[in-house]
Formats: C-alpha cells, structure tokens, sequence
C-alpha cells in the first residue's frame, strides 16, 4: 500500500509539474496516466480526472490571489458571465454524451481531444501574447457563449478543466493580460466542472469515486506540489523548448489511449 501510494503521489507531481510548467492544471496529462499505468476504463478516468480537476482548480483560486487579486476578477465579471453562459451547457451535455457513448467510441474520442490540445500547445499558447480584443460588442458576445459552450464540452469529455482552450479564448476574444487570463481561466472553469461532475453522479460509472476516495486525495495533493513545483521551474526552462515536448508528450498519449480502445 506504502508503495502503492507513493506510485500514486509520484504521479500526481509529476502531472502537476507538467502542467505547473505551462500554467494549466495538467488535467491533459493525468488522463492518459489513470487510463494507461493505473488501468481505469475510459468513462471512470474521466469521472477520476474531474474530480482531482475539481481539487487543483479551486486550490489554485486563492493561490494566484495574491497576484491577481479576486476584486480584479470582479472588474471583468461580464466576461466571465459571458464564457460561463455557454461553457455550463456545454458541459452538462458533453458529460451526458460521455455517458452515453460506447467505451471503445470514448476512447477515440479522448484521444483525437489530446491530439487537438497538442496542436494547441504549439500553435495556440502564446505566453506573450495580449493586446486589443479581436471581436467587440453583439458579435463579441455570440462568440463568447460558443466559444464557452465548445470548451465545456471537451472539459467535460476529457474530465479537464480547460484552461488550454479557455486562455487563448480570452487573450484573443478579449484581449486580456496572459497573467489574468489564467485566473480568469480557473474562476470560469470551476463552476463548469462542478455543472460537469453533478451530471456525471447520475451515472452509476460516479461510484469509481467513492471507491478510490483515497487514490483521488493522494494524486490531488501530489499534483498541487507538482503544479507548485513546476511554477518555480518555469524561468529554467525555455518556453519554445518545453511546449513542443510536452505536445509530443500528448501526441504518444493519444496514440496509447486510441490503442486502448
């Protein structure tokens, strides 16, 4: 059990720092690790990624506040309202589809989300990247509710909090600050994951959480000491280094996942 435990923390820290790495929950690369090296079925790690989702996001929140304060996420509410309105749909139905789909068909479906994400990684993910809103007005608000509605339904098939999408989502809809972009990200993925997982408890699949009560605590935990970690690593490590290696990280990932079914 000692071992077994350790095995579990291990890699939850490691996810953790992968993910602490770039800014994001690292949800993307604990799904393929609950799937591949510790043999959960498709829908089952989905319901364990949430969960563990769930516990790094809402720890994160109150990390980052003491960069970007909460009253500062309070100033740019209307665009948190306006991504939440489409992202809260989105995710009560991509978790209905999850359900509903064959094991074998979610786990193509999995795997084509993380190669899509890894083509995010290296295309999309521009650290340095803000400035003027692409869109304004009417036409800004439509995107933003399918904007929102789409990420909800990948957050919820992939069991991730979606900052990947959600970041770029707000840098370029927006115009936001990559640094408020992140916290933004969590205030609005939160209340997503939670519309996600309440649908999810309907299915009797739920029940792998009350089982592995104890799996789910060690890996959040290791993957918030990763995340912290990984945040501390960030200026060692060249961002145009670190993101094609970690999309290729997602591409073999992919790869095993589509296998698996």
């Amino acid at each position: 059990m000692r071992k077994s435990r350790l095995a579990i923390f291990g890699g939850g820290a490691l996810i953790g720092t992968l993910g602490g790495l770039i800014g994001l929950g690292g949800a993307e690369f604990r799904l393929p690790l609950l799937i591949g090296s510790f043999g959960f079925a498709s829908l089952e790690a989905v319901i364990l990624n949430k969960a563990m989702s769930i516990v790094v996001v809402a720890s994160a929140l109150p990390f980052r506040a003491g960069t970007i304060p909460f009253n500062v996420l309070m100033d740019h509410w209307s665009v948190i309202l306006n991504l939440v309105s489409g992202s809260l749909l989105g995710a009560w139905i991509g978790a209905g589809w999850a359900i509903r789909l064959r094991s074998e068909t979610l786990y193509r479906v999995i795997a084509v989300l993380l190669l899509l994400i890894a083509i995010m990684l290296v295309f999309g993910h521009n650290p340095n990247s803000s400035g003027m809103p692409q869109l304004s007005g009417k036409t800004q608000l439509i995107a933003g509710v399918a904007a929102g509605f789409g990420i909800g339904v990948v957050a919820s098939l992939l069991g991730v909090a979606g900052g990947e999408l959600l970041i770029p989502t707000l840098v370029l809809l927006f115009g936001a600050d990559i640094k408020l972009a992140g916290s933004l990200s969590l205030a609005i993925s939160l209340p997503t994951m939670l519309v996600g997982f309440s649908r999810y408890s309907t299915d009797r699949s739920f029940a792998v959480v009350g089982r592995n009560r104890n799996f789910v605590l060690v890996m959040a935990v290791g993957s918030l000491f990763g995340a912290f970690l990984g945040g501390q690593l960030v200026g060692m490590i060249q961002a145009d280094l670190l993101l094609p290696l970690l999309a290729v990280i997602l591409v073999i990932s992919a790869i095993k996942v589509w296998r698996h079914g």
